[in-house]
């Protein structure tokens, strides 16, 4: 017999088969927190069944094959007739039976709805990110309708289902829940959609208009219906100088059954996830619209479904840092090097503390975000504290977290080496998927000159941003430095705009800094001040200074099974 000469040896096992959940200590902690006590046990156990769902090889397998079969775009049927579909691999249909029965589209019917529709979306993201896309738009779609309560009746019970009906061969009164899409942006404008030229004319029938244009980015095309702006040209209200841009909703299947004409071009070849498809879309002139709100108020109008889909965009983010630290420091407790296991070695554990720290900060933020929506949702007094809360919060969250994804994501993929560089492992894919909630529903620049928006017009937004993070005064003194400095910067605004990333990437620091003094293992939150707010900390991941206890941020951070 001739030698061996593949026996596989220090290699560690595939994180497979285990509790997404309830191995993540930071958002066990944060739901628990959040939670209203009487529902605890209840959340705990849906979240658990959620997440050993997510951490099965049946779930893993999915996305693989989700994103290793990439939609297919089908303009014509054989005989020549327009039918403007789009195939998806049975894996995606999948996903999606999953994510809808959990409940992912739907945070409005439940108590503590968007805490637990958050955390779930945070789970089942890290089976596959690219199903999400369309999940996050029809969560987001319902508060645009309600500003149309005839249209709310209709369309909500079906965005809210927690059924999965998939396919365009019935109008959507005919199924048991439908999916939504947005189509906002144009090619001459991108996120000044002020600049948009599609046109909606109206017909005879009250608020029934046609689409004649274009959309440069339509999020998930085979869905129900969409969302979309349009300028008015001569509508109800008068000359066309006193329409302007509205937001309209766009149904694929009308209610006679016949398709929509929703033309679509081409599907993006982008970067990020290939499970999902984002296509260019275009208008004829006979395109059927509803509007919903009033003309000339459509970014009024659609505002609340961009404040959902930025929320989604820092648990997205939050999901993919998860995932990617779940990795890392599985596989650093299992690889051996230089004869010691790689998390026992000094220099590789400060970069898997370094990297637990920024994972638990964006899920400590994205499960506190959450609450605020249940809380406005809620009403009541609390309800406008928590509404003031968000309107500087989110946008400096969706800001930072988003921003931190790449280059942790790619410290992580480092940190199993070669094995983590190769399409077999989960990290490429990512990798890829990690820029994109960065410029989705506004970029960088977008969201810093939105908090600068929300200091100069909405005072009581700064008060209760103060508020909370003053809940922690006292606790930690560089966090109350920090906060000094912050104060510094709000109270100089000569060329605050030139400044505006600074200021917000500062301010997100300061309110995670201030959620995990309150809340994190006193070993988290001395680690976080330290660096984060301390200033004693490199450019690079794992630059942790010396007297930390990282041995305990890092087992924190892993993934027992």
């Amino acid at each position: 017999m001739p030698p061996a000469t593949h026996t596989v040896t220090n290699q560690p096992p595939p994180l497979t088969d285990y509790d997404v959940f309830t191995t993540d200590s930071a958002l066990v902690d944060g739901v628990a927190r959040h939670v209203t006590p009487e529902r605890a046990e209840e959340v705990r156990d849906e979240l658990a069944g959620l997440g050993r769902t997510a951490g099965s090889a049946q779930a893993q397998e999915w996305g693989r094959q989700a994103n290793a079969n990439p939609p297919v775009l089908r303009t014509h049927d054989r005989f020549g007739h327009r039918i403007d579909e789009v195939d998806f691999h049975p894996a995606w249909h999948r996903l999606l039976e999953q994510a809808v029965g959990a409940g992912l589209t739907d945070p409005w019917s439940r108590p503590d709805g968007q805490l637990r529709r958050s955390a779930g979306f945070y789970l089942w993201s890290q089976v596959e990110a690219g199903h999400g896309c369309p999940v996050s738009m029809t969560h987001a779609a319902v508060p645009a309708l309600r500003k149309e309560p005839a249209l709310a009746a209709v369309w909500e019970p079906l965005l809210t289902s927690h059924t999965y009906d998939r396919g365009l061969e019935r109008p959507a009164e005919a199924k048991r829940g439908v999916l939504a899409g947005m189509g906002m942006t144009e090619k001459q404008g991108g996120s000044d959609v002020r600049a948009n030229t599609t046109e909606a004319t109206p017909l005879a029938e009250d608020d029934a208009y046609t689409l004649l244009g274009h959309k440069w980015f339509c999020s998930a095309p085979m869905s129900d219906v969409f969302l979309v702006l349009a300028q008015t040209r001569g509508g109800a209200s008068g000359p066309a100088e006193e329409g302007g841009l509205t937001c309209f909703l766009v149904p694929r299947v009308l209610p006679d059954g016949t398709r929509n004409s929703f033309r679509i071009q081409r599907l993006k070849d982008k970067l990020g996830n290939r499970s999902n498809a984002s296509a260019e879309v275009e208008f004829d002139g006979t395109t059927w619209a509803r509007r919903v709100g009033e003309e000339g108020r459509g970014v009024a109008t659609i505002i609340e479904m961009v404040a959902a889909t930025r929320l989604d965009c820092v648990t997205g983010s939050a999901a993919l840092m998860r995932q990617a630290v779940a990795q890392a420091t599985h596989h650093a407790a299992h690889r051996a090097a230089f004869g010691r296991l790689l998390a026992d070695q000094p220099l590789m554990r400060n970069v898997l503390a370094d990297l637990a720290l920024e994972s638990e900060a964006a899920t400590t933020l994205m499960l506190r975000l959450a609450a605020a929506h249940d809380a406005v949702a809620g009403g009541g007094e609390r309800a406008a504290a928590e509404r003031a809360f968000l309107r500087l919060a989110l946008p400096a969250a969706k800001y930072w977290v988003t921003k931190r994804c790449v280059p942790l994501v790619g410290e992580a993929l480092e940190c199993l080496g070669g094995n983590g560089y190769v399409e077999e492992s989960p990290m490429p894919t990512l990798l890829r998927e990690s820029p994109l909630n960065s410029l989705w529903e506004g970029s960088g620049n977008v969201q810093a000159l939105d908090v600068l928006r929300a200091l100069q017009r909405s005072p009581e937004a700064l008060d209760a941003f103060l508020k909370e993070i003053g809940l922690a005064h006292g606790a930690d003194h560089r966090l109350d430095a920090a906060v000094k400095d912050v104060l510094t910067q709000l109270s100089d605004l000569d060329g605050i705009e030139t400044r505006a990333r600074r200021l917000v990437e500062r301010m997100a620091l300061v309110l995670q800094g201030a959620l995990l003094v309150r809340y994190a293992p006193p070993a988290v939150a001395d680690a976080f001040c330290a660096s984060r707010l301390g200033g004693d900390w490199g450019a690079a991941f794992g630059t942790l200074p010396s007297g930390l206890d990282l041995a305990a941020i890092v087992e924190r951070a892993r993934p027992v099974g």
